[in-house]
């Protein structure tokens, strides 16, 4: 039996080697898939002008301090400035966020993953858009948001934490508050940064002011509401037309 491989659906599963013609047709069904998952993404997205995405780990539970914090916050952001919370709509921080928000009637997103033939989803979405590939799902995370709010979690975090910092390091996107929420885990990071990356030359000192580690929620509120909206990552339409991803007109200012 074929082993299962990442971002192959089963159906898919090859028996035997692929021909070139197989190959090929297998690559444009792919880049098709792409497409639709991009322009389905930012059309789901302009529903959600204005809006604040939070990242975190999926193991935290409702005792857990994080999940507290994460769920105080969204509250307040959905209460206080009346932004819509995205999240990718799983459990841990996701869910505390995505509860936080729908608890007071708030816009409660959530951009939902495929994983091992079944979906990954919270039961505190008001709604959600479901995603094949993981980095077409990212993008759309990043996109067009007036905040990010990071709070302690494992590789997925870090990834989607270094890919934000990096689009606001290449000035791809405008930029936007990276808050970093848990000082006692996130402050270990900093100090590596500093200590490795900044000793070596790797990064520069104006590269650790695209975030900031705070713990105060009314600090945090504060520089949301201060944070002017945003208006994406800057593709062209001719970088999406050549991928062939078709944005309709009502959105193409975004971007």
């Amino acid at each position: 039996m074929a082993k299962e491989k990442i971002n192959l659906p089963p159906k898919h599963l090859p028996k035997e080697p692929l021909s070139k013609a197989e190959i090929h047709e297998t690559a444009v069904e792919r880049v098709s898939l792409i497409s639709r998952e991009f322009t389905d993404g930012f059309n789901f997205l302009a529903k959600y002008p204005r809006s604040v995405t939070f990242f975190g780990g999926s193991h935290f539970k409702e005792k857990d301090k994080e999940y507290k914090k994460a769920r105080s916050l969204a509250s307040r952001i959905s209460k206080e400035l009346s932004y819509s919370i995205v999240t990718g709509g799983g459990p841990g921080i996701m869910e505390a966020a995505n509860r936080g928000a729908l608890e007071v009637g708030g816009q409660s997103i959530g951009l939902t993953i495929e994983l091992s033939h079944h979906q990954v989803m919270n039961n505190y979405l008001s709604d959600h858009l479901n995603f094949y590939y993981f980095f077409s799902r990212k993008v759309c995370l990043s996109f067009s948001a007036e905040a990010y709010l990071f709070f302690p979690g494992g590789f997925g975090t870090l990834d989607e934490f270094f890919e934000i910092v990096t689009l606001n390091q290449t000035h791809r996107i405008e930029e936007v508050p990276m808050i970093l929420v848990g000082s006692d885990f996130w402050k270990p990071l900093d100090n590596l940064m500093r200590k490795e990356f900044l000793s070596r030359g790797t990064i520069d000192e104006d590269d650790l002011k695209f975030y900031k580690i705070l713990d105060n929620e009314d600090e945090i509120i504060k520089i949301i509401k201060n944070a002017p909206v945003q208006n994406g990552i800057k593709f062209t339409h001719k970088d999406l037309a050549s991928a062939g991803i078709i944005i309709e007109p009502d959105i193409q200012t975004m971007i």
